[in-house]
């Protein structure tokens, strides 16, 4: 039963997930969850705000763990451990902010926390008033006599996820150009005089003033404010410079989630139900590299080629999630310090075991910069048998890095392997022989 507006429930588990979650459509803006850990109403610093530039906590004690889309709609997630929370938090506000429209044309608004441990639903708050709001504190976790209470709170902002966020302590960037500062004036030589030279007269000698004390130490610069941007590929806006977005440095995450569908249609209603519906399905992220030196391969967990983060290709796999059920999905991470030795990546993803065809698969990708905006793209629908997708194309001009939105389901030819299929969409031109996990 959903809580009403301003109730409050005890929360006896240890670690908690809260998801924020509503029904995805036409017209719908896409949705994000945050939090605020709070110390008399406002956060000690920016590091109090977690969201998706800005996924952990620096205790450990929240985590931002992304958005799944499963047969009640989509959700983002938090990550709470209240065992870790700092003794000087006191609430923990969990927010929600709207990217493309306003909170009224977000069906099925609401916020359940879940036990990590069992799964159990603790607290449901579902929003039933929105109409031009583009922020929403749905709910907290306060702490009281000791131990920890969620209340439903739904209060609305027009101001977006920025004005929620200035309203508890936090400096965020404003995305509006700035104006320059004006240049220091130019310092004039002093003019030369033409005078004859006179012997220097003199001096009684005395003796030397005291040195004057150092000047005070410069202060600390300010930290740089928190940014908000992020940006979504389409088939219409494909591509996107790492420059442009701060992603020049670092390691740049590559995230792949998925999930099954239960609405079957397309080719997947054409091959049966048992196409996409397996237990065992078994997708592998993948990567095709090729370095300035001309040196070219495959980071995959076929062959266990998992590559490495220092040294060549400056790629490496993170993990290899067999059930889509892990919730951090699967992971690539590209060294970005070394982005001058990298010419292309092909990011993509195969099936390894389980079925047939990408059919009825809701898949994200995810690009997270050390430095940098997230960047994040749907897959779409798959309508042909393919068992390979080539997800992002990743190009050095020479002067920047641009991530291109590929999304191109392939279909592999009788005998074909995916990779090889890979290969060949992008003109690689590799020598492949089989491998096992």
């Amino acid at each position: 039963m959903s809580m009403l507006k301003g109730a409050n429930l005890p929360v006896q588990a240890q670690a908690v997930r809260v998801e924020l979650g509503w029904r995805s459509g036409p017209g719908v803006p896409d949705v994000d969850a945050s939090a605020l850990l709070l110390v008399s109403g406002k956060v000690r610093s920016d590091a109090d705000f977690v969201f998706y530039n800005q996924p952990a906590h620096t205790s450990g004690a929240v985590r931002h763990e992304g958005k799944k889309t499963g047969p009640d709609g989509v959700t983002d997630t938090l990550a709470v451990d209240l065992a870790r929370v700092e003794p000087a938090v006191e609430r923990i506000v969990v927010a929600a902010s709207a990217d493309g429209g306003s909170f009224g044309r977000v069906p099925g608004l609401r916020v359940r926390v879940l036990d990590a441990a069992s799964g159990t639903e603790i607290a449901r708050y579902e929003s039933q008033d929105a109409t031009v709001e583009t922020a929403f504190l749905l709910g907290e976790l306060y702490r009281r006599q000791g131990s920890w209470k969620f209340r439903a709170v739904g209060q609305g902002y027009g101001s977006g996820l920025a004005g929620l966020a200035t309203d508890f302590g936090i400096s965020v960037d404003d995305p509006a150009p700035r104006t320059a500062p004006a240049a220091p004036a130019p310092v004039r030589p002093a003019p030369v005089r033409s005078e004859p030279v006179r012997p220097e007269p003199v001096r009684t000698t005395r003796p030397a003033a005291p040195a004057p004390p150092p000047p005070p130490a410069a202060p600390a610069p300010a930290p740089a404010p928190v940014r908000l941007s992020k940006v979504t590929l389409t088939k219409d806006a494909p591509s996107v410079s790492l420059a442009k977005q701060g992603g020049t440095s670092g390691a740049m995450r590559v995230n792949l989630n998925w999930q099954m569908r239960k609405q079957f249609r397309g080719w997947g209603a054409k091959l049966g139900r048992a196409v996409a519906n397996h237990s065992d399905l078994d997708l592998d992220l993948c990567a095709l590299y090729e370095l300035t030196d001309g040196r070219k391969g495959v980071v995959q967990a076929l062959g266990n080629a998992f590559g490495a983060l220092n040294q060549p290709p400056y790629i490496h796999l993170d993990g290899d999630d067999r059930t889509g059920a892990v919730s951090s999905g699967e992971n690539l991470t590209i060294n970005l310090d070394h982005k001058d030795r990298l010419r292309r990546i092909v990011i993509f993803v195969t099936i390894y075991e389980g079925a047939r065809s990408f059919a009825d698969l809701d898949a994200t990708v995810t690009l997270q910069p050390q430095h940098g905006a997230p960047i994040d793209f749907a897959l779409g629908e798959c309508t042909v048998p393919s068992t390979v997708c080539s997800l992002a194309l990743i190009t050095n001009t020479g002067s920047d890095l641009v991530v291109q939105r590929e999304a191109r389901f392939l279909v592999p030819e009788r005998g074909v392997s995916p990779q090889r299929t890979i290969d060949y969409a992008y003109g690689w031109g590799m020598n492949w022989t089989p491998g096992r996990k």
